[in-house]
């Protein structure tokens, strides 16, 4: 299977696992113009599973060190299998509450505080379950990307100031998606050996982890998504037959959606064999300022706001990068 030796390397798969994290709710945001986000879903996490089945026959089939996603799968002990897979119907939970504070408030704002509060006890969780790295400059890290985070909430709130009424469903949503969204990558990660040129018996390469943790999302997705259908936290419910009434191209924009977030978690897990995992998924967490930038320029999500809502968000960009450089220095 592929495998990262080089930290810059590993460092660079991060930074696209940023990318890939950050941009894949445009898709939502495209197809939200004819279609709800629950709808929306079902393709995203069909696109998750397709990926992690392509990426484990492909590069987690070949190459001379570790081993194959067939034979990895036939010796991994169920107790790993299941971590894994909670991995994803944790996940999972998570997301599908961050689609819908998308859906309430955008992702200039969904993105900034969900993932910025998963990114923080995110990084400590893993960090602790498995020290890599100088944990002073993790946790200064850590505290600059907070005070981001307050600014992106104190600019928002600027922005709402006389216009329309703060969404604050979506803001608590937000929330709740980032304290759940905390604990998926742990599980993982554990399931997992971080020696992945060789795996100690039992335990799973990034691509078997992936692909399980893929069948927990696909699984959990027709108890978790059926019940947001039902119970939404915005409109009316909704019917699955709904959703097969949606043309070719709406469909193919969700799986897109799926595919862009499952290429991010798959470089995550392999740049966390030598990155760490604490490290790894803090940058790749890193996607909330991606995010804020398409919803800022693109989205046009501030359009109205105050100048001081400017210069929050600036400030927001300044302390959250300053974070990541932080986070890089203390895994070199």
């Amino acid at each position: 299977m592929y495998i990262v030796h080089n930290y810059t390397l590993a460092v660079i798969f991060c930074f696209i696992t940023m990318l890939c994290w950050g941009s894949w709710g445009n898709t939502q945001k495209l197809a939200a113009r004819t279609w709800r986000y629950e709808f929306f879903y079902w393709d995203y996490v069909i696109g998750v599973l397709l990926f992690s089945i392509l990426a484990a026959f492909t590069l987690g089939s070949t190459g001379t060190e570790g081993r194959s996603f067939m034979v990895d799968l036939a010796q991994a002990d169920p107790a790993n299998l299941g971590k894994a897979f909670l991995g994803g119907v944790v996940f999972n939970t998570a997301n599908i509450l961050l689609s819908a504070a998308i859906a309430l408030c955008g992702m200039s704002v969904a993105f900034p505080v969900g993932i910025g509060l998963a990114l923080v006890l995110g990084v400590l969780i893993n960090y602790f379950g498995e020290a890599k790295g100088d944990p002073t400059y993790i946790f200064l890290g850590v505290v600059l990307i907070t005070i981001a985070i307050i600014f992106n909430a104190l600019a928002y709130k600027k922005a709402q100031s006389g216009t329309r009424q703060v969404s604050r469903s979506g803001i608590l949503t937000a929330i709740a998606a980032g304290v759940i969204m905390a604990f998926f990558y742990r599980f993982v990660a554990a399931s997992m050996d971080m020696n992945f040129a060789a795996p100690a018996p039992g335990k799973l390469t990034p691509y078997t982890a992936l692909f399980i943790f893929a069948v927990g999302i696909f699984v959990s997705t027709f108890i978790l998504n059926t019940i947001a259908m039902k119970k939404p936290i915005a409109g009316e419910p909704a019917s699955i037959r709904d959703y097969f009434r949606g043309n070719l191209k709406t469909h193919l924009v969700g799986v897109l959606g799926g595919v862009i977030w499952c290429i991010g978690q798959l470089l995550s897990l392999i740049a966390s064999g030598t990155a760490g995992a604490a490290i790894s998924y803090g940058l790749g967490q890193g996607a909330t300022l991606v995010s804020a930038l398409w919803g800022i320029l693109v989205w046009h999500e501030f359009r109205q706001a105050p100048a001081v809502s400017t210069k929050l968000n600036v400030g927001m960009f300044v302390f959250f990068l300053a974070g990541l450089g932080l986070l890089i220095y203390a895994g070199a």
